[in-house]
């Protein structure tokens, strides 16, 4: 009997690593809108694999509606349409959406108010009537507003507390322009949350609830016809009209770049924020400019985490973004050193903005971004929910009813040259504002070293930024 000697080789090679296969066919949702007489725009995609139906209301109320003096005010709202109806009481309410098997979500960004609830297509009728009650006719008690203010209050305390929640209200107050709605809390402050009384709530509630500023999105086991039955039954004799709809400004504070440390004495480690004002989401650059962000610091093999992470050991995680609103986005890069290293890390950041915008970046980082965004592009869609939150997208952001269909080939077709060209157009190493949570007096002189703008320090507690 011969036996095949097993070779140095065959003991310690490993299999070679399969490549990445072709993405699979993927259509999102057919969809369909209809507007109803007094302005109401609904729009409906019949997923009949699930049994159930979920309805999300997006509402032209959100933080750049609040008045001035009166941050929050879009937050507060929406938080306390749960709070009791006109016939309802909030015990009484949670009891009747517990009947139903549901639960009401609510919330507010900048550019609208999100109102959710999900039931069985057997239940949607009673669903409808209880959605259009929390949207029409809430009571807003004084005394669950009162929690509320309370509860906002702490929030406010825990933020300024927590280095992390520090450096990003210094970065966006210190982004944007002090006339900007933009710079200051989406959820309001301690001076402004004193203002959010009964009264502002109800007159808010009365001028920006309204069915032509109101889009209704139903995904799930409901046909159009049904659908907009139902949005007539109970949506159809809402009546007024809201105020048009009117961009705060979003320009940058300063348009050369500096830097901001918050002073917090003996602090073990940085945050660290850097960024400036970008593109508005709506934008012919925004599919090249997400895979430029994937390859700077969108994914965990991006260059800023292999820079910071993997070679130099600074951080457990790097990471960049555009936080993206109607208006003017910021784009931010974001992560956490020790205080040691702080100045080395900024180096670094800076040094792969800069990167980026002088050579094209390889195929091979290209191609794994590009696999990543169009791979887990169906994953994103894959409940009644996360099919009604991408319609809502499409409604806010004022998006193509083509944007869903096209998505994987307009990441696709993205080039290096293009990531480059963006890269150039929209990253402004120019403008750069430096924002640091950290001991001033440890990394003030070796961050003044590097050169990137003049030096501001502030304490945790100023609100008043000059």
């Amino acid at each position: 009997m011969s036996v095949t000697p097993v070779t140095e080789q065959s003991e310690t090679a490993a299999p070679s690593r399969p490549g990445a296969g072709t993405p699979r066919p993927y259509r999102f949702p057919v969809f369909e809108t209809r507007i109803l007489p007094n302005g109401l725009r609904l729009t409906v995609a019949n997923v009949p694999a699930y049994p159930v139906v979920t309805t999300l209301a997006v509402i032209e109320a959100g933080a750049t509606r609040d008045p001035r003096d009166c941050e929050g005010l879009a937050q507060f709202v929406t938080r306390a349409l749960t709070e009791g109806t006109r016939d309802m009481d909030a015990l009484q309410l949670a009891t009747r959406l517990e009947m139903l098997g549901t639960t009401i979500d609510t919330g507010a960004d900048w550019d609208s108010a999100i109102v959710q609830l999900t039931a069985l297509s057997s239940r949607i009728d009673d669903a409808m009537n209880v959605l259009a009650e929390v949207l029409r006719h809430p009571a807003f008690p004084e005394q669950e507003l009162e929690r509320m203010r309370a509860e906002r209050r702490a929030d406010l305390a825990q933020l300024r507390a927590e280095p992390r929640g520090l450096s990003d209200v210094f970065f966006s107050r210190l982004l944007y322009e002090p006339a900007s709605r933009f710079a200051r809390l989406a959820g309001g402050d301690e001076r402004s949350v004193e203002r959010l009384t009964r009264d502002e709530v109800v007159r808010y509630h009365a001028q920006y609830y309204r069915p032509d500023a109101t889009a209704l999105m139903l995904v799930g086991d409901i046909d159009i016809e049904a659908a907009v039955r139902l949005a007539t039954l109970y949506f159809g004799d809402w009546t007024g009209s809201a105020p048009p709809v009117t961009e705060p400004s979003a320009a940058q504070r300063h348009l050369e770049p500096r830097v901001h440390l918050v002073h917090k004495s003996d602090a073990p480690q940085s945050e660290v924020r850097v960024g400036h004002v970008a593109i508005p989401r709506l934008h012919d650059d925004y599919f090249p400019v997400v895979v430029m962000n994937a390859i700077l610091g969108g994914l965990f093999s991006s260059r800023l985490n292999l820079n910071l992470r993997e070679e130099h050991a600074y951080t457990y995680g790097a990471h960049s973004a555009f936080d993206w609103r109607r208006a003017a986005s910021p784009f931010e890069v974001s992560t956490a050193v020790e205080t040691a290293v702080t100045a080395d890390a900024l180096r670094e950041i800076v040094h792969e903005i800069t990167r980026i915008r002088e050579a094209p970046v390889s195929e091979t980082e290209l191609s794994l971004a590009v696999s990543y965004l169009i791979g887990v592009f169906p994953i994103r869609f894959e409940t009644t929910a996360e099919v009604a939150g991408g319609l809502a997208n499409v409604e806010i952001f004022r998006l193509p009813n083509s944007y869903f269909d096209s998505y994987r080939e307009r990441v696709q077709s993205v080039t290096a040259d293009d990531v480059l060209r963006v890269a150039r157009a929209h990253l402004d190493p120019g403008r750069l504002q430096v924002v640091v949570v950290g001991d001033a007096d440890a990394i003030r002189e070796p961050i003044a070293a590097l050169g990137l703008g003049p030096i501001t320090v502030y304490e945790p507690t100023d609100d008043d930024i000059a």
